[in-house]
């Protein structure tokens, strides 16, 4: 248990990392055959107005869209969720709230305090950890609440991200509820915060702390991960330990996690009464420009779906019949049909669900698909949750960019 990761401070500090040895740092992460694929071209432009992105390759990372660079926010590439239902670990989103993130972590002195409304205070190793309990597993979606921002219309303020601010990938370690248990939770016990090795730059920045309802943290799925399908977390997805918290924003996901607090009250920090709030209404959303009247922290991520096989302005051929595939997911109830769409929207017809890997994961799909006029086409998929939701087809709008999730529209041209 001596590992030690570290990432080079100067890496996060200036943009010339890649700049000034392109070639290196692309060869360094990728293999042979994605050698020529990202050497090409470094850079893309996203589908909105300002969406000229750089591709960086950070440590551990092949080259990924760049947003920013202090603090590391870096977006998959779009056309890596059509590889599979598995997002690999060095093509995973990363994001960051503040500046000053760690960059180094010896896993021999890491330890996890477990304190507050509890009858013994923890103070654990990744050893001791490790040793609690019986590892578990889960495949889950982790996406970021501004997933999507850049598409909102008016735009609103934020990172402007495009579909690449996801991932699903198999999580490995143990339940929240084992360490509590092991902490002996006093009787009354409201909510739980955690805090991670992530600080703010500047003294009186609001640390970035989030927090559980109790009977969430004791569901049995909130998990503390140490392994990201298969290997030790990489060091931007949170090394050496994260919380994951399946069906809910990535906001949630604490990374480099470090303190867990049990609270007798409701937890009153920045980042939950102040920051990631959503319109309180069933869709979360008010008329472009308006402010909501009353607000709700956000929480589990609505139906999704997306054609991944085809981008904008793609070329079928007439008569020729193509495999179009995608992917769907929903906040937990799993996916119970997706449905493709050739002509905006008007007609539908089902797709072919691929392997259930879960409920909280990607749910692939397919369908073959035979164009038989020439012109330009508007495709869409929409997908139903088991829980019955479906995706709009019509964008819903908050101030926050948040929760996207509408039918999306792929334009391609039959030759």
């Amino acid at each position: 248990m001596n590992k030690v990761i570290a990432i080079p401070s100067e890496a996060l500090r200036r943009r010339r990392f890649l700049a000034q040895g392109a070639a290196l740092a692309v060869g360094g992460v990728l293999g042979a055959h994605e050698k020529g694929l990202f050497a090409a071209t470094l850079s893309r432009d996203m589908a909105f107005e300002n969406g000229h992105r750089e591709l960086v390759a950070f440590p551990q990372k092949r080259p990924l869209i760049l947003l920013t660079n202090r603090p590391p926010q870096l977006e998959t590439p779009f056309e890596i969720f059509n590889e599979g239902p598995i997002t690999p670990n060095d093509a995973f989103f990363v994001r960051y709230h503040w500046s000053g993130i760690p960059t180094s972590v010896d896993a021999s002195t890491y330890r996890l305090k477990v304190d507050g409304h509890v009858g013994r205070s923890l103070d654990l190793s990744l050893a001791e950890l490790r040793k609690m309990g019986q590892a578990v597993e889960i495949v889950a979606v982790n996406q970021c609440s501004g997933n999507s921002r850049g598409f909102f219309s008016p735009r609103v303020n934020g990172g402007q991200l495009g579909n690449g601010a996801m991932g699903n990938a198999r999580w490995t370690g143990i339940p929240l509820r084992t360490v509590l248990e092991r902490a002996g939770v006093k009787p009354g016990a409201v909510s739980v915060s955690f805090d991670g090795l992530d600080r703010p730059p500047l003294e009186g920045g609001p640390d970035f702390v989030k927090a559980l309802t109790f009977d969430h943290a004791m569901d049995g799925e909130v998990m503390l991960a140490w392994q990201m399908n298969g290997k030790d977390l990489p060091f931007l997805n949170g090394y050496p330990l994260r919380l994951v918290v399946p069906g809910y924003f990535g906001t949630y996901w604490v990374k480099h996690l470090s303190h867990i607090e049990v609270l007798d009250k409701n937890f009153e920090g920045f980042w939950v009464k102040s920051a990631y709030r959503i319109p309180k209404n069933d869709c979360a959303c008010v008329e472009p420009g308006k402010t909501p009247a009353e607000t709700v922290p956000i929480g589990r991520f609505g139906v999704r779906s997306f054609i991944t096989s085809l981008g904008q302005n793609s070329i079928l051929r007439a008569g020729l019949t193509t495999t179009i595939k995608g992917i769907a997911f929903d906040g937990g109830s799993g996916i119970a049909e997706v449905s493709f769409s050739d002509d905006a929207g008007k007609t539908w017809r089902p797709a072919k669900l691929g392997k259930d890997l879960g409920k909280y994961s990607f749910r692939e799909w397919h369908i073959d698909y035979r164009p038989s006029q020439k012109g330009n086409l508007d495709l869409r998929v929409r997908a139903r949750s088991q829980a019955g939701e479906v995706q709009p087809t019509t964008a819903r709008w908050n101030p926050a960019g948040y929760m996207r999730n509408v039918v999306e529209s792929t334009q391609v041209t039959v030759v």
